[in-house]
């Protein structure tokens, strides 16, 4: 079968717009307290989240493209770039768009009613409602809430299928796979995809309803650790076939091997404290793509600061790959980018094609003491990759497991 390749590739992170700036980021390996999110109606006790920074933006109230979308537009522009591909050439071809978020443009519909509340508090000559007023149903002026591959597509100029993955936190890495799939079986030449996620009050808040939230940070696998902490973001992975990209000139920044999904099938939250489900969604991943687990070189794990996900994880590690004497160096990278949700998995992806190009592990944040019950290698200082293939972790509520490696790929 052809190979699916990765020609290009975007992000958009806490740390600013850009590859080159989640690489400078990975590179210094140096955590940062969450923001204190700006909105007055946030009314939770973590109100935190790891922003992205204003100048990343470029969006209009109410006319703008939303949040989210701006994040995914910015990341998909870069990695469109970066393959050598524009608007006619997309449309030359047989593309798609395939992104997953958690959220979509949710967190503009609040603005939107926040908005809406300000306008009625002028209207009332200065007395502020206690609630936003409530939507019309099927208000003409409300945009949907999962806008943001249909408007990604739009911009882009795509006709081919526009579709939004949400499994939850695993939304990106069920998108990649989709879009791999896609290739795969001669629907499509070229899928942009990937992940966005942005600021939604409802998502926070339920997440401090959980106590799922950790006041000091995003810090997996520490001893002390108490939660996790989202962040903004956008992680878009322009895929190919081998033959297209031939066709065209392309250079290969990476290969897209088979994913392994399973479902716990058990709790609506917490993952099956067996972690059977995810053991098989890895094995498979393995297996599909003819990997051995000695010839992956990272793991770029799902570690989110729970306690649950945290333990279960590394012991599914172990149970794949050996004693923690044989699990391959992890890079914990929502250490230094908070839980990005539905980006989560691209920009895993994203940092796994960093990885393959530069040969070598990043230094993971230090997050303090690690957890006794989390035995796996978290090397703190850069590392050899010692085998050109990583290994992609992402797991969400419904007991969603998806694993995907990606390895180094031979020229066109």
């Amino acid at each position: 079968m052809d190979p699916v390749l990765v020609t290009g590739v975007g992000a958009v992170t806490c740390h600013g717009t850009g590859v080159p700036a989640l690489g400078a980021a990975m590179d210094r390996a140096r955590g940062r307290q969450p923001d204190k999110v700006p909105d007055p109606w946030a009314r939770m006790e973590l109100p935190l989240m790891y922003l992205v920074p204003e100048p990343a933006l470029d969006e209009e109230p109410d006319t703008g493209p939303g949040r989210a979308t701006t994040f995914a537009l910015r990341a998909a522009h870069e990695a469109l770039a970066g393959a050598g591909l524009d608007r006619d050439a997309l449309r030359a071809a047989r593309a798609a768009v395939v992104l997953g978020t958690c959220m979509g443009a949710l967190g503009d519909r609040e603005r939107e009613r926040d908005r809406d509340r300000e306008r009625a508090r002028e209207r009332s000559g200065g007395a502020a409602p206690s609630a936003p007023p409530h939507d019309p149903p099927a208000a003409p002026d409300r945009r949907p809430d999962f806008e943001v591959s249909s408007r990604l597509a739009a911009d882009l100029g795509v006709t081919g299928a526009a579709s939004s993955t949400s499994n939850a936190c695993a939304a990106s890495g069920f998108a990649l796979a989709t879009a791999a799939d896609m290739i795969r079986c001669g629907e499509a030449d070229v899928v942009v995809t990937g992940g966005a996620d942005a600021y939604s009050r409802i998502a926070l808040a339920n997440f401090n309803r959980l106590g799922a939230v950790d006041a000091h940070g995003c810090r997996p696998f520490a001893a002390d650790r108490a939660g996790t902490v989202f962040g903004e973001g956008a992680g878009v992975v322009v895929l190919e076939s081998a033959a297209y990209a031939r066709a065209r000139g392309a250079r290969p920044l990476a290969e897209v091997g088979e994913a392994g999904w399973s479902c716990d099938a058990g709790h609506p939250t917490a993952p099956e404290e067996s972690g059977e489900q995810i053991v098989r969604a890895l094995r498979d991943a393995l297996d599909r793509t003819h990997v051995e687990p000695h010839e992956i070189g990272c793991v770029i794990p799902h570690g989110t600061g729970t306690r649950l996900n945290d333990r279960i994880e590394s012991a599914a590690l172990r149970t794949t790959f050996g004693p923690r004497t044989e699990v391959p160096p992890l890079y914990s990278l929502k250490a230094l980018l908070g839980h990005t949700g539905g980006a989560a998995a691209a920009l895993a992806a994203v940092a796994a094609t960093v990885v393959l190009g530069r040969g070598t592990v990043p230094p993971n944040v230090p997050v303090g003491a690690p957890d006794p019950d989390c035995s796996v290698p978290l090397p703190t200082a850069a590392t050899p990759l010692t085998a050109r293939s990583v290994l992609v972790n992402a797991y969400a509520f419904g007991g969603n497991n998806i694993s995907l490696v990606l390895r180094e790929a031979l020229p066109c």
